[in-house]
């Protein structure tokens, strides 16, 4: 670990040297291209040098507990000793969890797809609450949000909705979202204030560009239509609304949100090429089994992750064996306890993973 530690070391200043070069600047890809990899390297960068010099903390102390005499002087050092030894420890740890694979994606945007399931009204009343819960989730990141499509029910709730969501590092937290939600509630048309189960489903992707899926024109068809639900007078009175239909895969998507026909045309697109994306990572999930099995979740759309119990005023994530009994701010948009425990628990299996394959 130590050897790579050293070996990144070199190349931060290696990369900095660069940066520092007049010819650089005036590339724009090459610059770009730096400045990613220079802040991919930050933190652990930090992290080392701050290590290397808790371990000469500790060198310096007890070098001093041997030469000196005045007991003041030796409490100091006792002191500092234990601080570096205790942040040592913990610099071991934070290292290597800096130095597991990155998932490529997770620097991008998402695209999320709510879908409602078993339960009628109920369940796409839930689908439209968990869709305005991530909507509440990425404002106070300060992530950009954009409702492309959503059918409605006719009394508030979603039978499907798609939501854009751009922000920098979006995918890394939010792709822990995927699978099916759980309500356990008395529904507002329930007489007998009997309790009733519904289901949605979440899937999260990432968002790609045409680089890495490419998309051949003549196996796609776009149609227009007027646009419905709300949105101001122009949305629903011009074709603006568009249908894409991809033939090899079979895959519809509409868009509507945007006023300008050329705009849905371009969202479909990307949503396109991220269903398309998502469609193989499934298969190379499916044919990983025994890898998906030992992470939190982050991939199987069947998978039940988490239950809202609204009698009780608890979630529970399953796959964690997490409960929270603070369901109304969740619902409001205050899952970074969830998604935090959710990281941890997947980094702690890496973490294991890595020490069994050592």
């Amino acid at each position: 670990m130590f050897d790579k530690l050293e070996d990144l070391l070199i190349r931060f200043e290696e990369l900095m040297s660069e940066l520092s070069e007049p010819d650089v600047a005036n590339d724009p890809v090459r610059f770009r291209k730096l400045m990613k990899e220079q802040s991919d390297l930050t933190p652990i960068v930090n992290a080392y040098k701050e290590y290397k010099q808790c371990k000469q903390n500790i060198e310096d102390s007890l070098a001093l507990l041997e030469e000196e005499s005045d007991e003041e002087m030796r409490e100091l050092a006792k002191e500092e000793l234990n601080d570096s030894k205790a942040r040592v420890e913990e610099l071991e740890k934070e290292l290597k969890i800096l130095l597991l694979p990155k998932d490529p994606n997770d620097d991008k945007n998402v695209i999320v797809e709510f879908r409602a399931g078993a339960g009628g009204d109920e369940a796409a009343l839930f689908t439209a609450e968990i869709c305005r819960m991530y909507i509440k989730y990425a404002e106070s990141r300060g992530w950009k949000t954009e409702l492309t499509s959503a059918d409605e029910n006719g009394i508030g709730g979603f039978k499907d909705a798609t939501l854009l969501i751009n922000g920098a590092g979006a995918y890394s937290r939010m792709k822990y979202e995927s699978g099916t939600h759980r309500v356990q509630r008395v529904p507002e048309t329930e007489s007998g204030g009997r309790i009733h189960t519904s289901t949605m489903t979440v899937a999260i992707m990432p968002e790609v560009d045409d680089v890495e899926v490419q998309i051949d024109p003549k196996d796609y068809k776009f149609d227009v239509f007027r646009a419905s639900g709300n949105g101001g007078q122009c949305v629903n009175t011009t074709d603006s609304a568009v249908r894409l239909t991809h033939f090899p895969s079979g895959i519809v998507i509409s868009c509507q949100d945007e006023k300008s026909q050329l705009k849905n045309k371009d969202k479909a697109l990307k949503i396109l090429r991220a269903r398309l994306y998502d469609l193989e990572q499934q298969k190379q999930h499916d044919e990983m089994a025994e890898l998906r099995k030992s992470q939190v979740g982050t991939g199987d759309r069947s998978e039940k992750i988490r239950t809202y119990n609204f009698p009780q005023g608890r979630v529970t994530d399953h796959r964690i064996n997490l409960t929270l009994y603070k369901l109304d701010k969740i619902m409001n948009g205050d899952i970074q306890e969830i998604i935090d425990a959710c990281i941890a628990a997947d980094q702690a299996a890496k973490l294991a993973k890595m020490n069994e394959n050592a």
